[in-house]
């Protein structure tokens, strides 16, 4: 089994200039200060409102694609089938669940299955929690978008701890790379047994790791920018920071399901999903991929955990105002840095995405989807809400995401369906 990639979505990189980066290509307007102000656009009733942050919108009847028994309740059917999808979707509509379908084996050896409230590790959906975790200690006047890092942490060199803004490492173009390709990083992680460990020991190896580019010349994905962003909300907060993701994120939220679990933990607790890969294995088997690819306990970065449920009550809470205040709800979910256009493919839209403060912000068929995805081996997992049509998708899935050539995950076949309206 590799040990590559064992947090969501590799590398992605996108060439651009500091005007672009900043400028959002005039779809954001740009402070005094350098800091995109969230757009706006106007929903079909005329009113004006925040991409990402929903608000009066007048969505049609509910497609027959999307109802029980319709096209995507029975793609999902065939993918379980197949044997490709183990896990839970949800998809919600004005509040009121649609469709919620459980297929597979959350536990193999105890066989126990996939239920509606069984819990997920998330992967990089876990990133959304940590960037609204900046947002409310900015909220409060004690992190600044502007500041550079050295402003609240030390150990770094002096030209990368004043030159990398917070902005940057929200938006993926600070320069950092991935600690996961950081040699002897796999060995020592492997050793580590506490909390404390993961969230020191990870951070020393970024603080050694070189810049990839000059910071805000260009973008790419960076697990080390999520992971020095928890960093900071420990620091400013004066608690650790799986504290304080749950205390202000999770409890406020609801998300009576959601925690950081540990390894002996997700063994053991009959109510949390197995990973199942089938990365270097014979075809068509699969192997519990929690001690061969999972550290002590997530990170900033990803691997988080939660319940299709939890995170329907997240959306609703932070576009509800009850994590963040109406202002920088929009600040955070609103396009900043513009991603190369993905192409249209066989039943899947052409996409205009976008880096916002938290999430991805896509422009499809015309249409707003905001969210964020995940994958490792055994991970694969979606949550986009579509501000214009009022829906809310999840997908939670313990087998590999498709492999090239299978087609649409089901997160792209939702979004595709949504916006399609």
């Amino acid at each position: 089994m590799t040990r590559r990639d064992l947090l969501p979505d590799g590398p992605r990189e996108r060439r651009m200039g500091r005007r672009s980066v900043l400028g959002l290509l005039g779809a954001v307007r740009v402070a005094a200060d350098g800091v995109p102000v969230a757009a706006a656009t106007t929903g079909t009733d005329g009113s004006a409102r925040a991409v990402g942050t929903g608000g009066p919108s007048r969505s049609g009847p509910i497609p027959a694609a999307l109802r029980p028994g319709g096209q995507f309740d029975r793609l999902v059917a065939e993918l379980a089938v197949d044997g490709t999808f183990s896990g839970t979707v949800l998809l919600v509509h004005r509040d009121r669940p649609v469709l919620a379908r459980s297929y597979g084996m959350a536990d193999r050896q105890r066989a126990v299955p996939n239920r509606s409230d069984t819990v997920f590790c998330l992967g990089s959906i876990t990133k959304v929690f940590t960037a609204v975790a900046v947002a409310q200690l900015a909220q409060q006047g004690r992190i600044a978008y502007t500041a550079t890092l050295g402003t609240y942490l030390d150990g770094f060199p002096a030209d990368i701890a004043g030159s990398v803004t917070v902005h940057q490492l929200l938006t993926h173009t600070s320069g950092m790379g991935d600690y996961l390709q950081r040699p002897g990083f796999f060995d020592e992680a492997f050793t580590w047994t506490s909390a404390e460990q993961v969230m020191d020991g990870t951070l020393e190896f970024i603080r050694k790791a070189p810049l990839d580019f000059v910071p805000g010349t260009k973008g790419q994905y960076s697990n080390s920018g999520y992971h020095v962003l928890g960093a900071i909300v420990a620091k400013v907060s004066g608690r650790s920071y799986y504290d304080y993701i749950r205390d202000h994120v999770f409890r406020p939220a609801g998300m009576t399901a959601s925690d950081f679990h540990t390894k002996p933990q997700w063994r053991d607790d009959p109510r949390i999903a197995h990973p199942y890969t089938a990365q270097n294995q014979p075809a068509g088997q699969r192997v519990d991929a929690i001690d061969g690819s999972f550290f002590y306990v997530g990170s900033p970065a990803g691997n988080a955990f939660s319940s299709a449920p939890d995170l329907v009550r997240f959306k609703r809470a932070l576009l509800g105002h009850e994590l963040l205040d109406p202002i920088h709800t929009e600040l955070t979910l609103s396009p900043k840095v513009p991603r190369a256009p993905v192409p249209a493919g066989p039943g899947v839209p052409a996409q205009f995405p976008f880096d916002s403060y938290a999430t991805t912000t896509a422009l499809i068929n015309g249409r707003w989807a905001v969210g964020h995805s995940g994958a490792a081996p055994g991970v694969d997992t979606d949550i986009d809400w579509f501000p214009d049509l009022d829906w809310t998708a999840v997908t939670l899935s313990n087998y590999d995401p498709p492999g090239p050539g299978a087609g649409p995950g089901l997160g792209a076949t939702a979004r595709a369906l949504i916006t399609g309206q």
